[in-house]
């Protein structure tokens, strides 16, 4: 049902939008009364001018758009569909509200009705989106199936030429592919008639499910003669005519998994026979030739195999495995974007991580940069100490020298001293070696902070990946939590009301336990006095006596009338009185 309403709404969408005169998406409320109401017609839908009028009632103001018109058509309309309707009357109805607004002006080298067909095939073959287009696989088909109809061959190098100016990308219109068709561009060297019969054959096909058609000759049932009818081989179905314009239809062979077909030998004259068995009758057949019969058979036989597999035809079970296929495809292709786009962004992430790792680096040469520049400046200036030192001591020599004759005895010392500035600066060049050794230890310590900074960064990103799948497990957690809790209120709730309304049970269980325990006080009474009155008249003698069940035995009359005493009561009540009579006598 589903499939039978998308195939209805390619149509009335054209329509629809060939009543959109000012292209605003939205149509006057009288032209869709009008819509409507044919729409029904030949739907063989009830047509209830009630709802119509109620759905676009006058105090809303305003044209009506597509999302306004689809709750109504799919309430009153398309969901009461049957598929007892004219699916051609349905279409032409559609074409003839859109044809003259959007088919071309030029010259065509097809009909109007030619232009009809391909418009239906176009609805049949296009996507199911809107607005519809017939993607470039799709005009493929279409182009083989007119070309093998019409005998020209494949012309795919031709179509593979112009595929770019079909619309390769977009596809095309219903209104372009009538254009192309009728151009001429791929029917070169054909005339009229020749593309006219291609695209009835075509249309056959895909929209009336014409699965093989031609001229065999058929036994009869009652005459056993031999006719000549137009037969046509549908997916449960076999018709035949009087001719092959279908205008006296003389009966039909309904196909179902029971039947089979078989061949015959050839008889009476007659050449490659073939039965077709059903279960309440058979058909004798003969073909023209044995090419002829063997592709009849296999149609047929195809066609009760497709019928017990419960598949559709054919040609609709390659569109939908051509859409599958496409779409298939296309969700491919979009997980591949979606994997490139997660390497750029994985390749820049890189990127940038390379250059934060280079200004890093480029920082750590500056740092090091100065404390060369620091460590050259304090040995120049060691350097500029010890020239100073030296010539201080040269100076002294000299003084020294000069003063040798009167200060011998502070040679001693000074040569003391010498010994003692030449081993300082054996020890400042030994201080010197160690500090350039500190400086390049110190460098081996930075390279190696720095790998440590790289993998404690990389550690870092992985630790706040966990956290965020962390947090987001959370709030999935949370999410689920709340609603937990709002279950469990709406469950305690519950429990409150069946609380109150047990409490309110047994409530009402007391009272009436109080009401029965108050009338079988009463009851009880009443058998009390019912029982006290029964003794006062059991020993009564008068002429009142309860009504009891009588006794099998036979009834005895008295002054009190039939049945009135049973013997031991007579007998009983004799010994009273002639006991009271005694008493009396004495």
């Amino acid at each position: 049902m589903v499939g039978l309403k998308e195939e209805l709404l390619k149509p009335i969408w054209h329509a629809f939008t060939a009543l959109d005169l000012d292209r605003s998406g939205k149509v006057s409320k009288s032209q869709l009364k009008v819509l409507s109401h044919n729409l029904c017609t030949v739907l063989n839908v009830p047509h209830d001018p009630v709802a119509l009028e109620e759905h676009f009632r006058d105090d809303d103001e305003g044209p009506v758009s597509n999302q306004g018109y689809m709750p109504y058509l799919n309430k009153f309309i398309l969901e009461k569909v049957q598929g007892n309707f004219d699916k051609v009357e349905f279409n032409r109805m559609c074409w003839t509200l859109c044809f003259k607004k959007n088919l071309t002006k030029s010259p065509l080298f097809i009909s109007d009705e030619d232009a009809f067909k391909v418009w239906v095939i176009f609805n049949f073959l296009s996507e199911d989106k809107y607005p519809l287009v017939i993607v470039p696989e799709e005009i493929e088909y279409l182009l083989k199936k007119l070309t093998e109809a019409m005998g020209a061959g494949s012309h795919q190098e031709q179509f593979e030429h112009n595929k770019n100016s079909l619309g390769a990308n977009q596809g095309l219109s219903a209104w372009e592919l009538i254009e192309l068709i009728g151009s001429g561009q791929f029917s070169k060297g054909m005339d009229r008639q020749t593309i006219s019969m291609a695209v009835n054959e075509v249309f056959n096909e895909l929209i009336l499910d014409v699965l093989k058609q031609g001229y065999m000759l058929k036994k009869g049932h009652r005459r056993k003669n031999w006719t000549e009818r137009w037969f046509v081989l549908k997916p449960n179905i076999i018709s035949y005519y009087a001719s092959e314009d279908l205008k006296d239809k003389k009966g039909d062979i309904i196909l179902d998994e029971n039947c089979f077909v078989e061949s015959l030998p050839d008889k009476d004259g007659k050449k490659c026979l073939f039965l077709i068995k059903c279960l309440d009758k058979s058909f004798e057949i003969s073909a023209s030739d044995k090419k002829k019969k063997q592709e009849w058979i296999q149609a047929i036989q195809t066609t009760v195999s497709l019928l017990r597999v419960g598949s559709p035809p054919p040609h609709k079970e390659a569109r939908q495995k051509r859409k599958e296929l496409r779409q298939k495809l296309q969700a491919e292709q979009e997980e591949l974007e979606r994997q490139m786009k997660e390497l750029q962004i994985a390749n820049e992430n890189k990127q940038e991580e390379l250059e934060t790792v280079r200004k890093q680096l480029e920082e750590a040469a500056a740092r090091a940069a100065v404390e060369e520049k620091k460590r050259l400046q304090t040995q120049m200036e060691l350097q500029d100490r010890f020239s100073v030192e030296l010539a201080r001591e040269k100076m002294v020599r000299q003084q020294m020298e000069e003063q040798v004759a009167q200060k011998s005895s502070e040679l001693k010392q000074y040569l003391q001293r010498v010994c003692e500035l030449e081993e300082m600066y054996k020890q400042l060049q030994e201080a010197l070696e160690d500090e350039k050794q500190a400086r390049q230890d110190e460098e081996t310590v930075r390279k190696l902070q720095a790998r440590l900074l790289e993998e404690e960064s990389a550690k870092r990103a992985e630790l706040e990946k966990w956290h965020l799948q962390q947090q987001q497990t959370i709030l999935m957690t949370e999410a689920e939590k709340q609603e937990l809790e709002t279950q469990r209120i709406i469950k305690e709730r519950a429990l409150q009301v069946a609380m109150q309304q047990l409490e309110q049970l047994e409530l009402e269980r007391k009272q009436a336990l109080e009401q029965y325990e108050g009338v079988k006080k009463k009851l009880e009474l009443a058998a009390n006095k019912t029982k006290s009155w029964k003794d006062k008249v059991a020993h009564h003698e008068g002429l009142i006596r309860l009504i009891e069940p009588g006794s099998k035995n036979p009834h005895l009359i008295t002054n009190w009338g039939p049945a009135a005493f049973t013997e031991a009561e007579l007998e009983q009540r004799e010994k009273s009185w002639k006991g009271k009579k005694a008493t009396s006598e004495e």
